[in-house]
């Protein structure tokens, strides 16, 4: 019977011309993306990532996300929520991430705006003081480091990509390598100093235009 159905052996297409393509392929783009943040927030669970390869590419997954939605957003998908239930996808994890807009290891303010940029810019100061005070110990300057990239990263104003945070991030980093005892040479003085005063007044910027 089916050598007399030779429509059976013929491949069957979803679309039948371009605009029902790309209809398709946007899907396809935004069900490959979902799925991509699921199993990138299984891999951090996981510990198969370290914070900063998982905080860029979420972060990267987050914002591929919200143009990919767009593409597909209508009458039949007015939410991400029946675009997942349409086709089945198991992803909570996903959908929390996509519903928090950050990463999890970016942490929200709170509501707690205010204390933070005051907390930021008094942190800003003290450093800035202590080097001119020409206080260069790394278990000097560890504690007010350490507390600013974490009250930065609390701040949600503040963007991901933000110049004046990876900075201070370097430094920290720089910091964590030495003995409690080690002192940062003159030139590293000089160049942290000028950091920090110019992630300082790049800060206040961010302020003044948001």
């Amino acid at each position: 019977m089916q050598d007399n159905r030779p429509e059976l052996f013929e491949e069957v297409k979803l679309f039948r011309n371009a605009k029902e393509r790309e209809k398709y392929d946007n899907m396809a783009d935004l069900y490959s993306i979902v799925n991509t943040l699921q199993n990138l927030e299984k891999a951090y669970i996981w510990d198969c990532v370290t914070p900063k390869e998982y905080t860029a590419a979420c972060s990267k997954c987050l914002v591929q996300y919200k143009v990919a939605f767009k593409q597909v957003q209508g009458a039949e998908f007015p939410t991400i929520d029946a675009f997942v239930k349409k086709f089945r996808l198991d992803c909570p994890a996903a959908l929390e991430r996509i519903k928090d807009d950050r990463p999890i290891t970016i942490k929200d303010d709170n509501g707690n705006t205010s204390k933070c940029i005051a907390d930021i810019v008094s942190l800003f100061i003290t450093l800035m003081d202590k080097l001119r005070l020409e206080q260069r110990a790394m278990d000097e300057l560890h504690p007010e480091l350490r507390d600013l990239v974490d009250t930065m990263n609390r701040l949600s104003l503040i963007p991901e990509q933000f110049d004046g945070k990876e900075k201070v991030n370097n430094w920290l980093n720089t910091l964590n390598q030495m003995q409690a005892s080690d002192n940062l040479s003159e030139s590293q003085v000089r160049q942290l100093l000028f950091d920090l005063e110019a992630s300082y007044v790049a800060f206040n910027n961010l302020l003044h235009s948001s």
